[in-house]
């Protein structure tokens, strides 16, 4: 079995084409993405019969038949990466589905204490990239050899805070009338990035967002179903282009 591999300007996937004895020609994708779009992953809906935030921030690997050649050739670039057996390849897809029970969340930000070498880091980003990063590691550790001709890069947005407050989860947090404040807070803080805003709203919300974490160094980051405080310091946010080799 070969293992190929997709590289675009957003997305990394990891595709196999399945080799027998005798060869059959079966060809299988596996894709690892957000369920219900980035936008919804990174931000919830706030819905006027709810108490808390409605988060849709599900994610998971989908292993299927079939390879689009002529969707992957247009849009990005196909690389043979190395080969494995039936048997690791069948250990491989029971792996890909306790990983899918494992870890059920989409998380877009990884949260350091600043940009140097020996930042802290106060949460991992758990998205497309990081899918294909344990993928590499579980086929290497299944015995894999794996070598690539080309430098592959991978998108990651940074947040900078200092040590984050733990907040609770949402019945700790929106079901507690003493609490009602930070409740508010919450979903104040998540009102300036709602979808399917206007122009002029969108305007209104870019400088509310920028108030809250800029001016007010704040930001409320929902992770592993938990709610936490980030006291934000500069530079506040960075989207970078790193360089990933393979293990």
């Amino acid at each position: 079995m070969e293992i190929w591999r997709f590289t675009g300007e957003v997305a990394h996937h990891a595709r196999c084409r399945r080799v027998q004895r005798l060869e059959t020609g079966a060809n299988y994708t596996m894709e690892w993405y957000e369920l219900f779009q980035l936008g919804n992953c990174t931000f919830p809906h706030l819905r006027l019969e709810m108490k808390a935030p409605f988060w849709c921030n599900q994610g998971a690997a989908c292993f299927f038949e079939g390879i689009d050649d002529l969707h992957w050739s247009q849009n990005g670039t196909l690389e043979k990466i190395g080969e494995i057996s039936g048997s690791q390849f069948n250990d491989l897809a029971q792996w890909v589905q306790d990983d899918n029970r494992t870890g059920i969340y989409y998380e877009t930000w990884t949260v350091l204490s600043d940009p140097g070498p020996n930042a802290t880091v106060w949460f991992e980003s758990y998205d497309c990239s990081q899918f294909v990063h344990r993928t590499y590691r579980k086929l290497k550790e299944l015995g894999a050899k794996l070598s690539s001709r080309s430098q592959t890069n991978y998108t990651k947005i940074y947040l900078y805070s200092g040590e984050p407050t733990f907040l609770g989860n949402d019945s700790d947090i929106f079901g507690q009338p003493a609490l009602k404040n930070l409740a508010s807070d919450i979903r104040k803080f998540y009102y300036s990035f709602r979808p399917h805003q206007s122009f002029a709203e969108l305007a209104v919300s870019l400088l509310e967002a920028f108030t809250d974490v800029v001016l007010d160094k704040s930001f409320y980051l929902f992770y592993n179903f938990e709610y936490w405080h980030l006291p934000m310091k500069p530079p506040y946010m960075q989207i970078t282009y790193e360089e990933v080799p393979l293990p």
